[in-house]
């Protein structure tokens, strides 16, 4: 389970401060996958960052229960300056997984050839995205985060990557976030909207949909799961 407790977070854009959090007090559940709904800059992605511990709250509290992974699609998991091979192995280390495993795992599951060791800074976008699903998969986690991840190499490697991700979330939770329904509906089966500082979580995706398009055209709100 994750849990806010009174938890706040902005940051400024420009001139103005943005509220992200304000005061929120919700338990996200364990044993479901949640699709986040939100407008732009309504601050989904950085939601997740404070999921996984990547950013800290200005105020209040954030309780992990899980295992939970470095947000999939979040560019600051890497280091540019070192290799792919160098950056998994911290990874490794950090969420103490056996370092030769998941070496081995990462290097077959990326595909990356002689630049794996090689630094990140040579790398394409696509193969930064290759060598991060590979260690998100090669690392068991309770909780998946998924920040906007766009498809990922050709057609063979990108059904490699859903048949491995299907596998590995048939046994774990997943947090996503994306303006892709399709991909919302395909993986998740319950629904947060984020907006004006608020986090509302609804029982059913459809009506978490349906809050979000509201908000969009300037409806009437529905309630929010209690």
């Amino acid at each position: 389970m994750i849990s806010l407790r009174d938890a706040c977070k902005s940051y400024r854009a420009g001139h103005e401060r943005r509220l992200i959090l304000d005061h929120v007090t919700l338990d996200l559940p364990s044993g479901r996958s949640i699709g986040i709904f939100g407008a732009n800059g309504a601050g989904k992605s950085t939601l997740v960052r404070l999921i996984a511990g990547v950013e800290p709250l200005d105020r209040g509290r954030l309780i992990r229960t899980h295992r939970v992974s470095f947000p999939l699609g979040f560019g600051g998991t890497f280091h540019p300056h070192l290799t792919g091979r160098e950056n998994i192995r911290f990874l490794a280390r950090i969420y103490g997984a056996n370092e030769a495993e998941t070496l081995d795992y990462v290097e077959r599951f990326a595909e990356l050839g002689s630049y794996f060791r090689a630094p990140l800074e040579t790398y394409s976008s696509g193969m930064q995205a290759r060598l991060a699903f590979g260690a998100c998969l090669a690392i068991r986690f309770d909780l998946y985060l998924i920040d906007e991840v766009t498809a990922v190499g050709d057609a063979r490697f990108r059904r490699k990557c859903l048949e491995a991700f299907e596998a590995r979330a048939a046994q774990s939770d997943v947090i996503i976030v994306s303006h892709d329904e399709t991909t919302l509906r395909a993986w998740c089966d319950m629904g947060a909207v984020l907006h004006g500082g608020q986090l509302e979580l609804y029982e059913h995706l459809d009506d978490a949909f349906a809050r979000h398009r509201a908000l969009l055209l300037g409806a009437a709100p529905l309630a929010p799961t209690p």
